[in-house]
């Protein structure tokens, strides 16, 4: 059944299977009792800028946001935005993204750490941007800090980011539709896992949590938790290949409409590049 023909009494009759298959998803049903309003986002991951050799395939990537971005008005951009976290890589993707035209709100991947405990450069770069909220018509994002270093598996939430959370989500609307963004996967069996992502996530059950965003396995994944969906998307990267042998890069459109959250994959051509090692 075309998405535009399904009312709201409809989907709410329908499972959580059926959903999916219609391209929603089945924990936003309730969103619309929030008053929030029906608002347009783009997500992307994984874009790991190495040096200027990447710009032309970025500024196609710029080039389909525009292009697909309609009423949006921001970006989430969840982690690796560079490769070595130097202050020219993490410099150059900045400038890149600020093309667009939407306003970004970035979380910190582990390519972002200049070391192990230095992440100067990147504060400097994205400045307020390791743990943080916001609001969008009525929608709640919460930004979180999910990377322990350059250490790309097994990996937890490091105490600060908890602390953080304990300490900011009691000042949040709980009846409010919310969506959570981190770099490092939180769906069950997703390769690269955080070891305490259920830790993480029951902080949020009194919460309307009504979508993840997740990068760093770059590959396509999605695991329904309650009434919501986590999700992983394709590397956006010139250089770095997907984890699950696909070919596509791009990015998704998020869209929200009578509290229903739909999201659509736009594909950017890529020629082959050298494999980053």
């Amino acid at each position: 059944m075309p998405r535009s023909q399904i009312s709201r009494r409809r989907m709410m009759q329908m499972s959580a299977g059926a959903l999916l298959s219609a391209g929603l998803w089945p924990g936003a049903l309730s969103a619309q009792d929030a008053k929030a309003e029906d608002i347009t986002f783009i997500e992307v991951n994984d874009l790991h800028y190495i040096d200027t050799g990447c710009v032309p395939f970025f500024q196609k990537v710029v080039e389909k946001m525009k292009a697909a971005a309609g009423d949006s008005r921001m970006v989430l951009v969840v982690g690796d935005t560079c490769e070595n976290g130097t202050p020219a890589q993490l410099n150059g993707m900045r400038d890149i993204i600020k093309t667009i035209g939407l306003e970004p709100h970035v979380v910190m991947g582990n390519h972002d750490w200049t070391g192990q405990t230095d992440r100067e450069a990147y504060e400097q770069t994205w400045p307020k941007s390791i743990n943080y909220t916001f609001e969008h018509g009525g929608w709640q994002f919460v930004g979180l800090d999910s990377s322990d270093g350059v250490k790309y598996e097994n990996t937890s939430v490091l105490k600060p980011t908890l602390d953080w959370i304990d300490e900011n989500l009691p000042k949040l609307d709980k009846k409010r539709p919310l969506i959570l963004f981190t770099h490092f996967p939180l769906g069950q069996g997703v390769k690269y896992q955080l070891k305490n992502s259920d830790d993480l996530l029951n902080r949020f059950k009194e919460h309307n949590l009504r979508g993840v965003f997740n990068g760093h396995f770059h590959g396509f994944t999605q695991n329904q938790r309650a009434d919501y969906i986590i999700t992983t998307d394709r590397c956006c990267a010139y250089r770095r290949d997907n984890h699950d042998n696909t070919l596509e890069k791009g990015f998704f459109v998020c869209k929200t409409k009578d509290g229903v959250v739909t999201r659509e994959f736009v594909e950017v051509s890529r020629e082959r590049a050298p494999r980053q090692a």
